[in-house]
């Protein structure tokens, strides 16, 4: 992984710089695996990201807003009680693993001063964030570790902490020269990759690669010289926070990768860098935590509706059949002296083809031949009239497969705040029941994502059809300019003037692009017309409109330009 143990090094020293002797006023935890600490250090108010997830552990500072659950768990009121208002004595690695610790000393309920410890292991699915008192005895953790689990450590309140098993590797700071490390060959031979993995601390595979990549040569009982190149940036702390943008993947460093081709970012600070590299992604697994639920109904809603209308479509073909029937009862009354009842079939000389060719006619034996006749006359008028029927479905099953792709785009879209507009729009149209909730103060009003151009305009964003008809129906003006991705499921966008720049025209549409089906695409059409143009017809599914009078922009959207809109 990119957050190695040189990389905590690096952010343990960005921290230590930042934040040491700050105080933290608050403390929140807005997911499962996320703690948020609100520190005032040096002048400033910062806010420190702790998260043990599984696919994003990671600690930096954030300029991003998290959204809190309205009661707090348990940890969280823990960590309330023992930290909140204490000082950050000390931010330090344990030896070169991905473990930071935060020394605080603060105050206990009967006013005396105590120390406390809180770890971060950044260690993938093993991941975790623990709180232990002044000798290493763990009060609670974010995750919890049984002695049946894991022999080597436990991990529950009152058990001492054991940190994990040491690998007994060099320190790769303190290498001083070539001849200070031979290379292990015995079973590594030619592989120097592998060798710089086995034989140093907090080295990542990405980071070996880069060492190699640089030497251009493999020298398999010597250290290259680019690794000495590699780790004095890290000695004298002057490293760069970098991102790369490939085809597939993005990755980041605090060291350029020049081995990987890709386009490249360069950020102010790590904590810069993870906010830009994490940006959506961390969001969309705690929404997706969330709707887990809905994700598995909508999906098998819209299975549902494609079955419906592939029978639908058969029963059209079948129904269009309809002039077939009248053919046959024709030519079954033209010809009933020849037939009695019993006889399964009778053949006719076709009066209709232009060769006077004989046809086949299935017949019923239970039944005479002028009630086989009434019988093909009666699947005529049947197929006739459920023509129309069968039309006015497909449209249904149309707009209901388009009403469902919405809500799931809008999921995908969408924050932690958003869903519960999008669980109650499924229970008012009668999807799903409605859940019990104890009676809160009603909000009449969605909250909207609220963006600035860079010429200082507003541009509003709906995530869910409640605010896709609250910002486009009420509160935008009648002459604001409305956005939204052409044919292609996706958010209302309306900027807040009626003669907008071509800056802030084109910044709207790529918010409109970016919240969309077409977020991973390029060369997205967007129209954009005035507010009054835009109708709900009457009838239609929430959030559903027609509009003219439209003019079309194709922009491809970008994910830092997002961010920077949002932070003005």
């Amino acid at each position: 992984m990119s957050f190695d143990g040189l990389f905590t090094h690096a952010m343990t020293t960005e921290l230590t710089t930042a934040i040491e002797t700050g105080r933290i006023s608050k403390i929140y935890q807005p997911s499962k695996y996320e703690i948020l600490l609100h520190i005032r250090a040096k002048g400033k108010n910062h806010k420190l990201l702790l998260c043990a997830h599984p696919s994003y552990a990671r600690v930096h500072l954030t300029e991003h807003t998290y959204e809190s659950p309205a009661t707090p768990p348990m940890f969280c009121m823990l960590l309330r009680k023992h930290l909140e208002g204490g000082i950050i004595e000390e931010i330090c690695q344990l030896e070169l693993e991905r473990i930071i610790e935060l020394k605080v000393r603060s105050r206990n309920e009967l006013g005396d001063e105590s120390s406390k410890r809180i770890l971060i292991e950044i260690m993938g699915r093993h991941s975790n964030i623990l709180l232990l008192d002044e000798e290493g005895k763990i009060l609670d953790s974010l995750k919890h570790l049984s002695p049946a689990v894991n022999r080597h450590r436990t991990v529950l309140p009152g058990f001492m902490y054991v940190a994990p098993p040491a690998q007994n590797k060099r320190n790769p700071l303190l290498v001083e020269k070539e001849e200070d490390v031979i290379m292990p060959l015995d079973f590594l031979a030619g592989k120097m990759e592998q060798q710089l993995v086995q034989t140093f601390a907090g080295i990542s595979p990405i980071f070996a690669k880069e060492i190699v990549a640089e030497a251009k040569l493999v020298n398999e009982r010597t250290l290259p010289k680019a690794f000495f190149t590699a780790v004095t940036p890290l000695k004298i702390n002057e490293i760069t926070a970098n991102m790369i943008i490939t085809d597939d993947k993005e990755y980041f460093y605090m060291l350029p990768l020049s081995h990987i081709q890709g386009e490249r970012k360069t950020f102010a600070t790590l904590s810069e860098l993870l906010d830009r590299f994490f940006f959506g992604k961390a969001e969309r697994d705690r929404v997706k935590q969330q709707t887990n639920d809905l994700e598995k109904f909508l999906a098998n809603e819209l299975a549902k509706n494609k079955k419906k209308q592939k029978k639908l479509q058969q029963s059209l073909i079948d129904a269009e059949k309809a002039d077939r029937y009248q053919h046959l009862g024709e030519l079954v009354t033209a010809n009933i002296y020849m037939m009695k009842r019993g006889d399964k079939q009778v053949e006719v000389i076709d009066y209709y083809d232009e060769n006077g060719a004989t046809i086949t006619i299935p017949l019923n034996p239970l039944k005479s031949p002028a009630e086989n006749a009434q019988s093909y006359f009666q699947k005529y008028q049947k197929a006739k009239k459920s023509i129309l029927h069968i039309h006015e479905q497909l449209e249904k099953t149309a707009e209901e497969m388009i009403y469902i792709d919405s809500l799931i785009q809008q999921m995908e879209a969408a924050s932690s705040k958003d869903i519960e507009g999008i669980r109650e729009e499924l229970a008012e149209e009668g999807y799903i029941k409605a859940r019990i909730v104890k009676k809160q103060k009603k909000q009449t009003k969605p909250i909207l994502d609220e963006y600035t151009s860079t010429d200082g305009t507003t541009i509003l964003v709906g995530k869910n059809n409640k605010q896709n008809e609250y910002v486009t129906n009420k509160l935008a003006s009648r002459d604001d300019i409305w956005l939204h991705t052409k044919d292609i499921p996706g958010s209302h966008v309306v900027i807040r003037t009626k003669e907008p720049s071509d800056k802030t025209l084109l910044e709207a549409a790529h918010l409109a692009a970016y919240f969309s089906k077409s977020r991973n695409s390029s060369s997205v059409p967007v129209d954009y017309t005035a507010v009054r143009h835009v109708k709900k017809p009457s009838g239609a599914k929430p959030g559903f409109v027609t509009y003219t009078h439209q003019q079309t922009m194709y922009v491809t959207p970008n994910a830092d330009l997002v961010l920077q809109l949002s932070k003005k």
